[in-house]
């Protein structure tokens, strides 16, 4: 008690007061340890993420431990390159495990002898009963199941075929191992449920070891028991599955581990779901698990969210006990918040036009630009000017509205960091179309020394065309067209597919300052956004994915349409 005496007191959801009752109580005679148990059948996604943050930081702040634990049961849909990738997520989050790394494929063998000591005790039988057979059995929450036929093996019947099941002796499928606990109870978990299956596949792990592997039901609450998980924190569909978990723990008499359910994640327009995940891989909707469209951590990391942003975002959604829909804006605005403070500003065009000064008759100049306006130690960098630069095709008009305050024939506009400069004349091809903007500069209006007197409201970025870099601009956006894609009844998930969650522009132009950029790195493009350098970017190929927007601009274009 004396430990957590410090810390007592200042709990900020219901989870940290049901561990402090707990502790008041006397039931935490040592640490709190918790534990972060994905199955390795997948990335990880936006969900586990606050898993992720919930239990390393209940730990952390007890003065607790946090384990690692696979939940390796089924040979089927797991991988090594799961595993890694996992690993890879959470370090990345900035949580460390230390050497606790645990397998539920560790306790194989005190698995089947816990089936054992249930077989003995007549709590546990194997069952001929097909899957579909044993479904009927089950029934309706409303009705009482049906004893299987097999139900009155006697123990010694029981524990040969159980180790003929382990043997190989008997075909995927023809057997399964069930516990005997109650076909009357309204809990569908509680009706008999299969505690071994008969799978003879290779593990990633056991190899072929095994002819049977346990149900993640038997797996979990016992793997925590072993690991002396103190509290166990779950999602809320696993509340159900509580009574099943404590009644193993009464009968095989092991270490009571507290499970605690909370509402899990779901945020507008992300699938957390890994089945419908992998469907996007698998008929390539996506390019992977990592396309930074999806909602996985590794799609979050490569489309440039910083690990502190996602961090804050699930210390702001908080622990619910109900499930609610988490705006997208929430995590976006602190995506932005985060970036606002590091990235880099640099200028841009990605649809450019041609600009010419024609009276300016220096072969260039150097002209000092800010960094980052909200690094105070940021500093500046210099970036060339000349007679010849780009501009954003969208920033001239031929006869533009009155509260356009950009670019337009007789109208002045401010170039950043430079001069400000009057559009006389452009030049059109033979398609009527126009190729070049013909202006001209005033020379005492440069940025920070200006004593021209001349007014204008409009900013805008520029590169200067001889130094200019060719860079491809990869515009991701959202990767479904309503925050619920999978939610409305009656209609596939991918109906609501987002045909436009990816533009890829390839003729853009950047200043000269990009050319060594490194991937990872993160800027925010003058007007236009955050952008992270991607990991297959080279110098000769500079690739460059949009993080988020500079302001949350989905809600302005789905009201236009």
């Amino acid at each position: 008690m004396d430990k957590f005496k410090d810390i007592l007191g200042s709990p900020r959801n219901f989870i940290e007061e049901e561990i402090e009752k707990d502790i008041l109580a006397g039931k935490v005679p040592g640490d709190i340890h918790t534990r972060f148990p994905p199955e390795p059948n997948g990335f990880l996604h936006i969900g586990h993420a606050k898993a992720i943050c919930l239990n390393f930081g209940i730990a952390k702040k007890y003065g607790g431990l946090t384990n690692l634990r696979f939940d390796d049961t089924n040979p089927s849909t797991e991988k090594t390159s799961y595993v890694e990738a996992i690993k890879g997520d959470i370090k990345w989050l900035g949580f460390d495990w230390e050497e606790r790394e645990y397998y539920a494929s560790d306790y194989f063998d005190t698995l089947y002898e816990y089936a054992i000591v249930l077989i003995k005790k007549g709590l546990a039988f194997v069952d001929d009963s097909s899957i579909e057979e044993i479904a009927d059995q089950k029934g309706v929450p409303t009705e009482p199941g049906q004893d299987s036929p097999y139900k009155n093996r006697s123990i010694e019947e029981n524990l040969d075929l159980f180790e003929g099941m382990k043997n190989g002796e008997f075909p995927d499928g023809s057997r399964v191992l069930r516990a005997k606990v109650d076909m009357t109870s309204p809990n569908m978990h509680m009706r008999d449920p299969v505690l071994y299956r008969i799978k003879k596949e290779s593990h990633h792990r056991t190899g072929d070891t095994w002819n049977i592997y346990p149900m993640y039901d038997f797996t979990h609450g016992q793997s925590d028991s072993i690991e002396k998980i103190t509290h166990s924190l779950c999602s809320l569909e696993f509340r159900h599955h509580r009574p099943l978990y404590n009644w193993f723990i009464e009968q095989l008499e092991i270490y009571p581990s507290r499970q605690i359910e909370f509402a899990r994640m779901n945020v507008g327009f992300m699938i957390t779901s890994k089945r419908k995940l992998a469907r996007l891989v698998e008929e390539q909707y996506v390019s992977g698990w990592d396309d930074p469209r999806m909602s996985t951590i590794s799609g979050m990391r490569k489309r440039g969210y910083p690990p502190a942003a996602i961090r804050e975002f699930c210390d702001k959604v908080g622990i619910a006990k109900r499930d609610n829909m988490i705006d997208i804006a929430l995590l976006e605005s602190c995506v932005r918040d985060e970036l606002n403070r590091s990235a880099q500003r640099v200028m841009v065009v990605q649809n450019p036009i041609k600009l010419t000064i024609t009276n300016y008759e220096k072969d260039f100049e150097l002209l000092p630009v800010e960094n980052n306006p909200e690094d105070p130690a940021g500093g500046h960098r210099e970036v060339r000017f000349s007679k010849n630069l780009y501009i954003e095709r969208e920033d001239f008009m031929i006869d533009p509205p009155k509260k356009f305050f950009r670019l337009g024939i007789g109208r002045n506009v401010r170039l950043k960091g430079a001069y400000i400069i009057n559009c006389h004349d452009v030049i059109k091809n033979d398609n009527d179309e126009i190729t070049e903007l013909l202006c001209t500069y005033y020379s005492d209006s440069r940025s920070g020394s200006d004593t021209s007197g001349v007014k204008t409201k409009g900013t805008l970025h520029w590169v200067d065309q001889t130094s200019a870099v060719d860079v491809e601009i990869r515009l991701y956006d959202r990767l479904f067209t309503i925050p619920d894609p999978d939610q409305q009844e009656g209609k596939d998930f991918l109906e609501f597919y987002n045909e436009d969650s990816l533009q890829i522009i390839q003729d853009a132009k950047a200043e000269a300052f990009l050319a060594g950029a490194r991937p990872g790195e993160q800027f925010q493009f003058m007007r236009k956004g955050y952008f992270v350098v991607d990991e297959d970017a080279t110098t000769e190929n500079v690739i460059l994915n949009r993080t988020v927007t500079l302001k949350d601009t989905w809600k302005k274009i789905k009201s236009k349409q």
